[in-house]
């Protein structure tokens, strides 16, 4: 059986990260050593796993118009204290997504290698997760309503 996940914009993590960049900047302080700080142009996107034993199959990007994406997992369990986002807490690879210019019929171009990598460790964590936490970077035009993202396992039986 095949099961399709589709990332969902999470709201209030994304205004809670900002709002931390927002606090240090009115206050003249920097970030905390090794702290990671959401950039204007990323937002926190989420996964929500009904099953727990599951192999990648593939992604599914669809760029509505040209642009880059980026997809970045964190190995971060979310609290609601918003416990700080760490760089070590960035997975390798990421999910490097892309479409030039051309018609609506352009194919959105990857980088396989690592786009499959990351599929695979997406679902190894799914394994020991119920939730997992993404950093979408929309650069050249994408942003988040140009973009659908989702991903297909197979559930193991």
């Amino acid at each position: 059986m095949s099961l399709k996940v589709a990332f969902r914009l999470d709201t209030q993590l994304t205004e809670m990260m900002r709002l931390r960049v927002q606090s240090l900047q009115q206050r003249g302080q920097k970030r905390q050593e090794g702290e990671r700080l959401l950039q204007p142009n990323e937002a926190v996107y989420r996964l929500d796993f009904a099953h727990q034993s599951l192999s990648f199959s593939h992604w599914s990007v669809r760029l509505t118009q040209p642009g880059h994406l980026t997809i970045t997992g964190t190995s971060q369990l979310w609290t609601p204290d918003l416990t700080h986002l760490m760089t070590r807490q960035l997975l390798e690879p990421t999910g490097v997504f892309w479409r030039g210019q051309g018609g609506p019929n352009t194919p959105v171009q990857s980088y396989e290698a690592d786009a499959h990598e990351f599929g695979e460790r997406i679902a190894e964590l799914a394994k020991v997760r119920k939730v997992m936490y993404f950093l979408f970077a929309f650069a050249e035009g994408c942003s988040p309503e140009t973009v659908d993202c989702s991903i297909t396992f197979t559930v193991d039986s």
